[in-house]
């Protein structure tokens, strides 16, 4: 079991709800909130909710009416999916050419970096990610599952393995892990 498979308290961003982070947003972050400025994991929880309202909007007003059971189940997969994410997780460890200084990167920042990887390279609504494997070792190998949803015309063997190649150099690039493999698992097809 990893602290991925635990459930989130509703109060783990940093004394916060994921509510109070939505209404904080609402208001355009008027006023300035220290306490959800001045915190990595309450940046987090808002770029990925202001992501997620990007990305619903246009799918929510293609798809209203058609099946609305199925748009209510899409938006709290994906609020399940920023919940996990925000959580830090384990310290990801990245080089630095002066031996003596250890330098890491939270895990939700490395969930972070394959989600933009796959945001940025098309074709795709990014869910869900999974890191496994020791992260914590320099040079482990690891596996990453990921979760999306396929653009409606795309085909799904070759988005499957650009997505791969995607997110495994992103992360091999930024950290020191190597990726072992990405598995992809499509689980709905949006309107482009």
């Amino acid at each position: 079991m990893t602290t991925d498979d635990l459930p989130l308290p509703d109060d783990d961003l940093d004394g916060h709800t994921i509510e109070e982070i939505a209404d904080y947003l609402d208001r355009g972050r008027d006023p300035i909130d220290p306490s959800i400025e001045g915190s990595a994991v309450c940046r987090l929880a808002m770029t990925n909710m202001q992501r997620l309202r990007e990305l619903s909007l246009g799918a929510l007003e293609q798809r209203a009416g058609a099946e609305p059971d199925r748009e209510t189940a899409w938006v709290d997969r994906l609020l399940g999916a920023i919940r996990a994410e925000v959580r830090p997780g384990r310290d990801v460890p990245v080089a630095h050419p002066d031996p003596r200084l250890r330098l890491a990167v939270t895990e939700a920042a490395v969930r972070g970096l394959v989600r933009r990887a796959g945001d940025t390279m098309g074709g795709v609504v990014m869910g869900r990610c999974v890191l496994r494997g020791d992260v914590e070792e320099p040079g482990a190998a690891v596996s990453i599952d990921v979760t999306a949803g396929l653009v409606y015309g795309g085909s799904a063997p070759e988005t499957a393995e650009r997505l791969r190649v995607t997110v495994a150099e992103a992360v091999e690039r930024h950290t020191e892990l190597r990726v072992e493999a990405v598995d992809v698992h499509f689980d709905d097809v949006y309107l482009p």
